[in-house]
């Protein structure tokens, strides 16, 4: 047992529990412009990566493994009461929620997820990737501290495409995030995240948010085509879809959402 949990921050909302999940570097407020939206038809309770904003940067390395995110997400669910919860997810956040559809399956309703690399791609492949490139970085995190990246082509929080509102709060929320966390992620949490033939053990309801704009994913699609009851909706944004382009993404999750709640659908 540990006494160490993600943080979330549970907002209000009509429907059902939907637990939301960044990628690296993000933080609670990445999902800024899609939780008025989100509000009409879920529950969203935004949850942070260990090691980002305010989530503790856990000793165990198990805890920071899909499996201990899992875990967690369970331990979230289960404390809000609910039989089964929607799961939400960007990037690093989408590969774990797939991971818990796979996992959990009686415990999820359904899923809304973006490009993710990390998810789709060949295992053997990414975990050569990891083993080099995404090393170094964590190599760097661990020697100079979480600040290194603020100005990378990794932290969200630069994109000039997401709105400056939420681009601002992003800027403080990254001063939050912890070097042993951050770390620890790259390491740990990235290189195990490649879900390979389990994709096709996932059996909830799927919508997958395509930013188009994003070349180097489009070859992961097929993969991505491995999820049985997947729906595909093309967007033109790139890799942080539902903050590049809130409007398209919340029309679409709020669709998707809608139908799948409805009994008899």
């Amino acid at each position: 047992m540990t006494n160490e949990h993600l943080h979330a921050v549970v907002h209000p909302g009509n429907g059902p529990i939907a637990l939301l999940v960044h990628g690296a570097l993000g933080s609670r407020s990445y999902w800024n412009d899609n939780l008025a939206a989100l509000q009409q038809v879920c529950q969203p309770v935004v949850i942070e990566l260990w090691g980002h904003g305010r989530s503790p940067s856990p000793d165990n390395p198990a805890q920071y493994e899909p499996a201990g995110y899992v875990d967690e997400f369970d331990r979230i669910r289960h404390e809000l009461g609910a039989e089964n919860v929607w799961v939400i997810g960007q990037s690093m956040g989408a590969a774990l929620v797939m991971h818990y559809a796979v996992a959990r399956p009686q415990r999820v309703a359904g899923m809304v997820i973006t490009n993710s690399a990390s998810g789709f791609a060949d295992p053997i492949e990414w975990q050569e990737r990891n083993r080099t490139m995404v090393s170094k970085i964590a190599d760097q995190v661990d020697e100079e501290g979480v600040e290194c990246l603020r100005d990378s082509w990794i932290n969200p929080g630069r994109s000039k495409r997401i709105a400056q509102t939420t681009l601002n709060l992003l800027e403080q929320e990254f001063s939050e995030h912890s070097a042993k966390g951050i770390s620890s992620s790259f390491r740990i949490t990235n290189f195990a995240l490649p879900l390979g033939r389990s994709l096709q053990e996932i059996s909830v309801p799927a919508l997958f948010t395509n930013g188009i704009e994003e070349e180097r994913f489009q070859k992961h699609l097929p993969r991505v085509k491995l999820i049985p009851r997947v729906e595909i909706v093309e967007l033109p944004a790139s890799h942080a879809v539902n903050a590049h382009d809130p409007k398209g993404w919340n029309q679409a999750t709020v669709d998707f959402i809608t139908k799948h709640s409805n009994p008899g659908v």
